[in-house]
């Protein structure tokens, strides 16, 4: 299957009429051939957007009538869910039912940004001096880039997606170039819902190409990024050449912390599905386990016993637990990981190797692997993995527990397992995350703002103040009087008029 490029409300091939294939990380065959795009594709795709955002359909209509052409998107989408998590599933070889729960949740991100795209509500500020009115009034900022990885690239796109075109922006989107397929499908419901040429445009191929172009045009006056640390540094530093507004949610090595109040059944199911259902390709992976030393033992050989049951195999299958690794790079470097950790001394109580045999297909399985004897030194527990690995480290008092999760260079999420209401209100604060979670792992919200501290990102995605990150303020002052008075006999207040 060949797809193609969406720009300026249609599909078509690359300028170069070249493709890069794209293959099922379960069974490894080439299933489509997604356009690379040129620098040329790039420019043509922002002057669309561009020309849509100062011109045309889109440019003069109103906030309530962009949220009605989202809340149509909405339920697109959801009339068209099961074919998108099946595309994303060929791309990225993530479990048919997470992709599905994800899908189906989307249309809401459409609904909550439609209904609030009427609701962003200027000011006019208390009469500071005679005769001067002051309003403040907030408007779209421009053209905007959005550049999405290949773990979630549906669910991460739109929660750039919804906020940015609510506000009244153009997007262009860069997409993986591993999983482009489901946001190709997905343009094509814009269309059918009725936005205006131009509104909405993607270009797909490799970063250090299409990314680089697309971060670096004059048009563009927003980035959003999700992905890696070292995508991000380098978005970082292509904005700041021309002053771009900047949105990054970046990667994390996140404690999920088991107390010894805890109901560690629920614990354990909570630790599982901080990291191994997603094959731990998730930015908020909880992939260290802080566990109290007095239920250390007991807890792991809990752990280890309900891990050992889980099923690899095809992620189409309802009964698959964990799929395969996405791409040959993000398999290489697991494995590379595992090496890593057991030359520093960690003990491999589970796992640890490449998963093959029968049912795999000829997919990129890694089993899902334990260490303990983990200390928090260890790269192991400093960088980011992005895989089926977790690190178990002891700890014995709430202030140890609380000193080991902030030690790492990031800060996107924390989960904390106890019974104990002190702990459940008192330790969220103390932990350096974007978000907590307390006898829960990995819940999502269009209500919730998500990002992260440190090394993890700058700014938050989700939430009604989300939209506000797509918005310019400006200030607008109307003289009401006649007669305004010579700049030359202008004098300005004394310095003791200020009660200097």
């Amino acid at each position: 299957m060949d797809l193609g490029l969406y720009i300026d409300g249609r599909s078509r091939p690359s300028a170069s009429g070249q493709f890069f294939d794209s293959s099922d990380p379960f069974t490894g065959e080439v299933w489509s051939r997604v356009p690379a795009a040129t620098a040329g594709d790039v420019d043509e795709a922002v002057r669309a957007a561009h020309r849509a955002f100062t011109s045309g359909p889109w440019a003069e209509m109103t906030p309530t009538q962009r949220g009605r052409l989202l809340y149509r998107l909405g339920d697109l989408v959801e009339a068209n869910a099961d074919r998108l998590g099946e595309l994303e599933v060929r791309d990225n070889g993530k479990l048919l039912a997470e992709m599905l729960g994800q899908v189906r949740y989307l249309p809401e991100w459409f609904r909550y940004y439609g209904g609030l795209a009427d609701k962003i509500e200027g000011a006019v500020t208390p009469a500071e001096r005679p005769g001067i009115m002051h309003h403040i009034r907030y408007e779209p900022i421009g053209v905007v880039a959005a550049i999405v990885p290949w773990n979630s690239p549906l669910v991460l796109t739109v929660w750039k997606l919804a906020p940015a075109l609510a506000a009244g922006n153009t997007v262009v989107v860069k997409p993986s170039e591993y999983s482009s397929a489901s946001m190709l499908y997905l343009a094509s419901l814009f269309g059918e819902a009725g936005f205006p040429p131009g509104v909405l445009n993607v270009v797909t191929g490799v970063g250090s190409e299409v990314g680089e172009a697309l971060a670096n045009h004059p048009l563009v006056e927003r980035i959003a990024f999700t992905g890696g640390e070292g995508g991000g540094r380098a978005v970082y530093q292509a904005a700041a050449k021309s002053f771009k507004r900047v949105s990054l949610e970046l990667g994390g090595k996140s404690a999920n912390i088991v107390f010894d109040d805890a109901d560690l059944d629920d614990a354990v199911k909570g630790a599982v599905a901080g990291i191994f259902a997603a094959a731990g390709q998730t930015c908020m992976a909880g992939s260290r386990l802080l566990v109290q030393d007095s239920i250390h033992d007991a807890f792991v050989d809990r752990l280890v016993s309900f891990v050992s049951q889980a099923k690899l195999g095809d992620p189409l299958l309802p009964d698959t637990d964990i799929g395969p690794i996405a791409t040959p790079p993000q398999f290489r470097k697991i494995l590379d990981y595992i090496d890593i950790a057991k030359g520093e001394g960690a003990t491999c109580v589970l796992g640890g190797t490449r998963a093959e045999g029968q049912g795999l297909g000829n997919g990129l399985f890694v089993k899902p692997t334990i260490f303990t004897n983990v200390h928090n030194g260890m790269r192991i527990a400093q960088e980011e993995v992005f895989g089926p690995i977790l690190s178990v480290i002891r700890f014995r008092t709430d202030d140890e527990a609380v000193q080991i999760a902030n030690d790492t260079p990031y800060g996107l999420a924390a989960g904390v397992w106890t019974q104990s209401l002190d702990r459940a209100i008192n330790l969220p604060p103390r932990l350096r995350a974007g978000t907590v979670w307390v006898n829960a792992y990995r819940v999502v919200s269009y209500l919730a703002p998500f990002g992260g501290f440190r090394n993890s990102g700058i700014g938050r995605e989700n939430g009604k103040d989300a939209i506000r990150d797509y918005l310019e303020a400006k200030s607008v002052f109307i003289n009401t009087r006649r007669g305004v008075p010579s700049p030359f006999v202008m004098r300005l207040p004394s310095v003791e008029s200020f009660g200097g």
